[in-house]
């Protein structure tokens, strides 16, 4: 009788590791995923502002004495590129967002500058970079939310029970969002 109690114990006890070997091994999966999705975030992120400078350049060819909005420009994508943050920490991510929000409006008060030198849209050099830094914006949405939809999934998983013990038990932290800005459910005004 003492042998089938320990064979009874013994098979629990193996069916209960086996199933949390089976959830830590789909939570590393799934926090991978999130990590390889804020990877595609970084690079897009990384294109735009690899893209900056060439930018900057060609303005300031041909609009020298706009020199304080490429000067904005030039700090906000270093700010924007000197952060490498840890996307479980929300903090991190929402000043990851604010840097990144900064260095969009900077972009957007530079190619506003174009209005007033009508000769640089003639330029075929600034007309591809505008062009690719659009296409760019487009990624960075795109990514960002491929991102958000992996985090998401993950933070699920990561909370649903019985998981969440084997999560607690293996220190897995929920991934942090990508976050509309306050105000955003505002239409910007255009005057012309």
């Amino acid at each position: 009788m003492k042998k089938k109690v320990w064979l009874i114990i013994l098979a629990v006890v193996v069916v209960l590791g086996l199933w949390v070997a089976s959830k830590y091994n789909g939570l590393v999966k799934l926090d991978e995923s999130t990590k390889t999705a804020w990877s595609q975030v970084e690079n897009v992120y990384q294109r735009r502002a690899d893209l900056i400078p060439n930018l900057v350049n060609t303005v300031k060819w041909a609009a020298a004495q706009e020199s304080g909005v490429l000067v904005a420009v030039t700090n906000a994508r270093a700010n924007a590129t000197k952060m490498n943050i840890d996307i479980k920490d929300a903090q991190a991510m929402a000043d990851f967002q604010n840097n990144q929000g900064e260095l969009s409006s900077a972009l957007g008060r530079l190619l506003m500058i174009t209005e007033n030198y009508p000769q640089l849209q003639s330029i075929q050099a600034f007309r591809d970079l505008t062009v690719q830094l659009e296409g760019t914006e487009n990624r960075i949405t795109v990514e960002r939310m491929n991102y958000n939809n992996v985090a998401k999934q993950y933070n699920i998983v990561l909370r649903t029970f019985p998981t969440n013990i084997v999560a607690g038990m293996m220190n897995f932290d929920p991934a942090s969002l990508f976050e509309a800005k306050d105000g955003a459910e505002n239409a910007p005004e255009v005057n012309f």
